[in-house]
């Protein structure tokens, strides 16, 4: 019977010779991931059903990225449950302020997800791991906690949906500018619960970078998850992060074809839908208050101004993102009287962004380079907006009050939209500053 990858890998880990749409599975997990917003329910559970021992040490993920480095007194409590809890449980992958990043930039980067793998966080974003042709699914903080106890999570089989991109890039247009468009075709809810399957030839030849931004936003169409399959950009980009799959304690995966070759729809697999697109003429894609739906042109939207501008997250933090927005800001300063935030999404980033002079083009500009964290993506800190201030970020969602104040505005684009709005203080396309 023919499979899709979604289906091929949770009825691997489901320990079942067939699978189908709509069916409830129980499965084994690679890897458990939660926050400092999130684990601590998780742990609260866990201690509260009498367990001392959690499934595997080398398994589970801790990462405080939401409110850290600690902004309040309750932000530094939820952190130091995280820190004890990993100390008790002597859980490897606990990374503190110093070693952290934003999770869905830092356990690719670290090693932590391999094609294959089923993964769950307790949260919507770890639909981001599918672009290493993992499924990768958000979950609740009591699904997390029953993880911890057995490795083990229920879950219900997905329908996938099929996407299909063909043509050629334009200048500026990259995987945000895609996920936007697409979301804008089929709503925020034109995915609720599928596996959104991304595919054809320009995805073929998108880094990793904007293949993790494209899975990232699939929660924002109502996915579960967003899956490519692995090929040879997958392959050279785990070989560059140091190859340490290892320090989830499981089998390395293997860096011979063959074992990932397998990781692929059949040909004759079921799809829910399938849609094809030729994106070609796509141009820098803006999503508008108060939907990542709400989608236009960058160039539709040059009255739009703008109090302040942020460039990064789980979506845009990436080191190729940064690069992007100092070719754009090298030599300019940002419109006087905008803040201009830049937040590389992991440490490591962070040293790439000072060495190879991007944070000195961000600063020069004007604008302040922070160590990473979640911070204003969820109207958390480092960035939160009053009542009637606009801003354009390169982060996932724009929801009424996401970033502050209710009267508030958020805008969404890809990182050289950004950084050429922040020059000119209203919504720009990028060739209108170079």
């Amino acid at each position: 019977m023919p499979y899709t990858i979604a289906e091929k890998i949770l009825m691997a880990h489901a320990g079942k010779n067939d699978i189908s749409p709509g069916e409830f599975i129980e499965a084994k997990v690679d890897l458990a991931l939660g926050n400092d917003i999130t684990a601590p329910l998780a742990i609260a559970e866990f201690k509260k059903a009498g367990f001392k021992k959690v499934f595997g040490k080398n398994k589970i993920v801790l990462v405080p990225d939401h409110f850290a480095p600690a902004k309040d007194l309750k932000s530094a409590n939820q952190c130091k449950i995280l820190a004890d809890f990993a100390k008790e449980q002597q859980i490897k992958n606990y990374f503190e302020v110093g070693c952290m990043g934003i999770e869905h930039a830092l356990l690719p980067e670290k090693g932590l997800v391999s094609p294959g793998d089923l993964v769950i966080g307790a949260d919507s974003h770890t639909c981001t791991y599918g672009a290493l042709g993992s499924y990768a699914t958000g979950v609740g903080s009591t699904d997390l906690a029953r993880a911890f106890i057995d490795g083990k999570c229920w879950f219900k089989v997905p329908d996938s949906i099929k996407f299909i991109y063909k043509g050629k890039l334009k200048k500026w247009v990259g995987g945000k500018d895609i996920i936007l468009y697409t979301i804008g075709q089929i709503g925020v809810d034109g995915a609720l619960y599928k596996a959104m399957e991304f595919s054809g030839p320009v995805i073929e030849k998108l880094g990793m970078d904007d293949r993790f931004t494209m899975s990232n936003m699939a929660i924002e169409a109502g996915a579960g998850t967003g899956i490519i399959e692995p090929d040879e950009i997958t392959l050279e980009y785990i070989r560059a992060t140091g190859y340490r799959l290892q320090a989830t304690g499981k089998k390395v995966w293997s860096l011979k074809r063959e074992a990932w070759s397998k990781l692929k729809s059949d040909a004759d697999a079921h799809y829910e839908k399938i849609y094809e697109w030729d994106v070609s003429e796509l141009e820098p894609q803006v999503a508008c208050p108060h939907l990542p739906s709400n989608v236009k042109p960058a160039s539709k939207l040059t009255d739009v101004k703008l109090d302040q501008v942020v460039i990064g997250s789980c979506t845009n933090g990436r080191i190729s993102d940064l690069r992007i927005a100092a070719k754009i800001l090298k030599g300019k300063r940002i419109r006087s009287g905008l803040r201009l935030i830049v937040i590389p999404a992991t440490q490591k980033i962070y040293l790439e962004a000072v060495k190879e002079g991007l944070a000195e083009i961000f600063v020069k500009a004007g604008g302040v380079f922070s160590t990473p964290t979640c911070g204003p993506c969820l109207g958390g800190h480092m960035g939160i907006l009053t009542e009637g201030e606009k801003c354009l970020a390169t982060t996932n969602r724009n929801f009424i009050g996401r970033m502050g104040h209710v009267k508030s505005e958020v805008y969404l684009s890809g990182p050289a939209v950004a950084a050429a709005s922040a020059v000119t203080g209203r919504i720009t396309h990028p060739d209108e500053v170079i």
